[in-house]
């Protein structure tokens, strides 16, 4: 308060005026950024890092309640409170079953998956069952259940929370990272999750795409049109890749414009392969070491805490032999009371991964393989994730490739402040210089469905839609063109034994969705009629920039035949219904899709999705789509070719005539759609949808609602104990014991006492309202003494500006004095009343200041204040308005203009042909252009006898014009 009193007086009213306009453009500035604010979420396995973007503020990584750019995945719950971080990782030494991390590879798993197999066998002591009606992974602590999707849009809310925190704005989208190997099921899973969490998701970014992002963005000068090829090579805490990307300037045809392009060609990956399995391995040696030692009869790996312990030591000790080439294991008490103590060297940790150290390489073969490019011409090979920082890893890389390894990345934030500069680019509130990015497909996808054949054999046909390292997003459309009936067909993975290699289990199921078309025959029998041809029934299908498949539309294609008559008899109506057709269809003019034909008989199945075949069809497409017209122009240029080259007799002339005649009425094909009903049952994990997405927000409001009101009982808690603490040592400060009486420092001092008392004995456990409670009591009692103080402490500069304004507004009354009509008639801005109100005011000011300090002198510290700075402010409020009375008025005032005189007579024909006598030359210009205020001040004549007329420009004279028109505009 006693600040914002100061702030308020001091340099009166101009400090004040100003004060407010920043105030206002401050407000404007937050109203903005509040919408544009954006995140970015690197949740990997160990470590969530988040990357923030705000207006005005360059792109950082956020920092979390430690100060610390990375936070464990880890989330805890122990007697209805929840930890996250540090703190989890801290309670789940203890409890281990309750504290839950590594959670990105269970998320859309099924429970029979592969992957959720080897998570139960490295951390035994989890309870994981399964979801009845989904199937997948739920965590049970007792009576409670923890599904996946909560857990993880759990994490999700604490990294909004701590952008939020750094930024000071509200959040509400993000582009997450995940793995280039995430599949149809865990990509919608998260986004689910994300939903959960209140967020929506722009973009799921895979993380090699935005290290490769990241790392173009600041290397775009050395982008030009010539293609450069990097290979980024990341091992993270549970998985490995690599990938081929290159680097290239390219015309965006629709925009002519050149921008730089990052395409990823080629991936390979091990999603076994890591940090954590590397530290699973050190915990069961550490443990069988113990177990040799023979301190205690119970065997370590029965203990899950026991487990905990060895596994975060495990942790540190690899950390730790990456730098060094030995160290001790040392865990205090770690099982029955018994101290271990073990020296491990770096010669055992690789021992013990020999068979891992073999599969290093393999991610990087394969993503060459798939990019069918040589190592030779690769520029570098680019580190990221923290476990390359292994030195057995960096020389297994180093002596494959032939050549030194880049690291000039920041391994473990690169992804995440990639993943926020494509954040910022998707976001509506920011303008970042465009940097395109092509993703590839990892998994194919096809279509399956059946088809009668010649024979009356059904047999099953595949068509490929998105086939492997194909860029996205793109659109692709598949054409059935034997189908009479209602049909379904199912989308699927293609080719996954040359990804995977043996291990498509971890990808839980291979179909993806079956597709149920009906009133096909309908549309058939209503739609095909005379003139009108059936083209086949159009599927318009969709891999979006997140990865994500659909399915946006079904449609049948028809092809009318128009004859020239039928075609003028068609009304306005039916014209704009078949263009608002053509918009709306699933073709897109701008990026037409690919086109996959069912095929006839001729065809079969060896038609593929993309090259010739469908650039044919493309071609052949918009061939029959061209305008009317056209067709009609080349069929008049046709017909009348044909007429000049007929013979000399009439006979010819009138069959060319004829020709042409019919030539200018051929009928032209029209294009009609008509949609198809389809049913889109997806067949691999249920989504997180309806009641039960309903049933899991419930929950997780549910432990918000916990974790708000624990916040609030520790906020009210800390402000009792600081209030307390405070008001004791002001008492004993005689600054503020001159502010009070005897009785009221004892009253202070004992409801100190006993709130002190209390806070040890008896309130420890009270809720959050008998703190609040408890506090405005101490508050009432101690306001009083505290509001003295403060009065006596700020009048001082209130009366110091006080002070000034009265300087102030004196000088301007001495001004204001020589604008009046008695003493400067030409500039009569002020009349004799307003002059005497502004000095009264000032002297009346003055009076009243001096009579109230002096009384207020007279008075103790202790006592009613009789000045307060209120009374001052006022005082200044009302002399202010006097003041700025006047000062608004000789802004507004404008000298009187005088009349302008009468321009003189034309001069007769004798005056002219004196004025040619007297030797003068003649003019063709109009004796009228001569100026009238120019002669008027040369002859000295003027209304009052001889009065100089005051010279106006025309200029100043229309501004002034103008300032009276908008006088209070002006003013604002």
């Amino acid at each position: 308060m006693g600040t914002r009193h100061r702030m308020c007086t001091t340099g009166g009213h101009t400090g004040r005026m100003v004060l407010l306009v920043t105030l206002s453009v401050v407000a404007l500035f937050v109203t903005v950024a509040n919408s544009a604010a954006v995140m970015s979420v690197d949740l990997g396995s160990e470590w969530m890092k988040v990357g923030v973007v705000s207006p005005g503020v360059p792109m950082e990584i956020a920092l979390n309640k430690e100060s610390k750019r990375k936070t464990p995945t880890t989330i805890a719950f122990r007697n209805g409170d929840r930890v996250f971080g540090e703190d989890a990782q801290t309670l789940g030494v203890r409890f281990p079953s309750n504290s839950f991390g590594y959670l990105v590879d269970l998320i859309g798993k099924t429970i029979d998956n592969p992957m959720v197999d080897l998570y139960r066998k490295r951390f035994p002591y989890y309870e994981i069952v399964e979801d009845p009606v989904r199937r997948t992974v739920v965590f049970r602590v007792g009576e409670e259940r923890y599904t996946i999707e909560e857990l993880i849009a759990q994490l999700l809310q604490v990294a909004k929370t701590y952008a939020e925190d750094s930024t000071g704005q509200p959040i509400t989208e993000c582009v997450l990272i995940v793995p280039g190997f995430y599949g149809q099921a865990e990509r919608t899973a998260l986004v689910s999750a994300a939903r959960l969490a209140n967020l929506k998701v722009l973009q799921l970014i895979n993380d090699y795409t935005a290290v490769a992002l990241n790392y173009g963005i600041f290397r775009r000068k050395e982008i030009n049109e010539t293609a450069q090829y990097f290979l980024f090579y990341d091992m993270g805490a549970y998985k490995t890749s690599a990938a081929v990307v290159s680097y290239q300037l390219a015309k965006d045809k629709a925009t002519r414009e050149t921008h730089p392009v990052v395409q990823v060609l080629g991936v390979g990956f091990d999603r076994t392969l890591g940090g954590l399995e590397m530290q699973v391995r050190l915990r069961d040696y550490l443990g069988q070491e113990f177990n040799k030692l023979g301190k205690t009869k119970t065997d370590v790996f029965t203990n899950p805490r026991a487990m905990a312990k060895l596994f975060k030591e495990a942790g540190r000790l690899k950390n730790v032999l990456s730098a060094n080439t030995e160290h001790y294991a040392q865990i205090e008490g770690l099982l029955d009371e018994q101290d271990f103590r073990l020296l491990v060297s770096r010669e055992q940790l690789e021992g013990l991964c020999k068979d891992l150290y073999d599969r290093v390489t393999a991610p990087l073969d394969k993503a060459l393989a798939a990019s069918g490019l040589a190592l030779d011409v690769i520029n570098q090979v680019v580190l990221f994730g923290g476990n390359t920082r292994v030195p057995k890893v960096q020389d297994i890389l180093r002596s494959h490739i032939g050549q030194e390894l880049a690291k000039n990345l920041n391994a473990d934030e690169a992804a995440c402040m990639g993943a926020v500069y494509r954040a910022a680019d998707l976001a509506t509130g920011f303008k970042v210089k465009k940097f395109i990015t092509k993703d590839a497909v990892l998994f194919p996808i096809q279509v399956v469905f059946d088809r009668e054949g010649e024979s009356g054999a059904t047999r099953q046909v595949r068509r490929t839609l998105f086939g492997s390292m194909n860029s996205y997003p793109q659109k692709k459309v598949i054409t059935f063109n034997k189908h009479t009936d209602d049909f379904e067909f199912t989308v699927q993975y293609a080719e996954l034994d040359s990804v995977l290699r043996g291990e498509t289990g971890t990808l839980g199921s291979v179909d993806l969705a079956r597709v149920k078309l009906s009133e096909v025959a309908k549309k058939l029998k209503t739609n095909v009629v005379e003139n009108v041809e059936s083209k086949g029934i159009k599927a318009h299908f969709m891999l979006d920039d997140s990865g994500i498949f659909s399915l946006a539309n079904v449609e049948l294609v028809l092809e009318k035949t128009v004859t020239r008559e039928e075609d003028e008899d068609e009304s306005t109506f039916q014209k704009i219904g078949n263009t608002i057709s053509k918009l709306f269809s699933g073709d897109s003019t701008d990026k037409p899709a690919e086109k996959v034909t069912e095929g006839g008989a001729e065809k079969e199945e060896d038609e593929t999705t993309d090259g010739k075949d469908a650039k044919d069809g493309k071609d052949s497409e918009e061939q029959d789509k061209r305008p009317a017209k056209d067709k009609e122009a080349d069929a008049s240029k046709d017909a009348k070719k044909e007429g000049s080259t007929g013979g000399e007799s009439e006979k010819k002339t009138d069959e060319a005539d004829a020709d042409a005649k019919n030539a200018t009425v051929k009928p032209k094909i029209v294009t009609l759609k008509e949609t198809i009903p389809s049913k889109v049952e997806l067949t691999y994990v249920v989504p997180l949808e309806g009641d039960l997405f309903d049933a899991s927000a419930k929950r997780m409001a549910a432990l918000d609602e916990v974790d708000n009101a624990k916040k609030r009982r520790e906020t009210a808690l800390n402000a009792l104990e600081s209030f307390v603490i405070d008001a004791q040592v002001k008492m004993d400060e005689e600054e503020y014991a001159s502010c009070a009486t005897e009785d009221e420092i004892a009253s202070i001092r004992k409801r100190c006492g006993e709130i002190s008392e209390w806070l040890y004995e008896d309130g420890s456990d009270a809720d959050a309202d008998t703190y609040e409670k408890k506090l405005e009591e101490l508050r009432t009692v101690a306001n009083e003494v505290y509001a003295r103080h403060w009065e006596h402490q700020e009048r001082p500069q209130a009366l110091n500006a006080l002070k000034q304004m009265i300087n102030g507004s004196e000088g301007f009354l001495r001004n204001a004095r020589n604008l009046t009509k008695d003493s400067n008639p030409e500039k009569d801005v002020f009349t004799a009343v307003e002059i005497e109100t502004l000095e009264k005011a000032i002297r009346s000011t003055i009076e009243w200041r001096d009579t109230e300090v002096a009384e207020q002198e007279k008075l103790a510290r202790n006592v009613a204040v009789r000045l307060t700075v209120k009374d001052i402010t006022d005082r200044m409020g009302m002399l202010d308005r006097e003041v700025k009375y006047l000062v608004n008025k000789l802004k507004l005032w404008r000298p009187k203009v005088k009349p302008t005189p009468p321009p003189k007579p034309e001069k007769t024909a004798k005056e002219g042909e004196k004025e040619e006598t007297s030797g003068e030359e003649k003019s063709d210009e109009p004796v009228l252009e001569q100026t009238p205020e120019k002669d008027a001040t040369e002859s000295g004549g003027s209304e009052d006898g001889g009065a100089t007329v005051e010279d106006i420009e025309p200029t100043a004279t229309r501004k002034e014009h103008e300032g009276e028109e908008g006088g209070d505009h002006t003013e604002l």
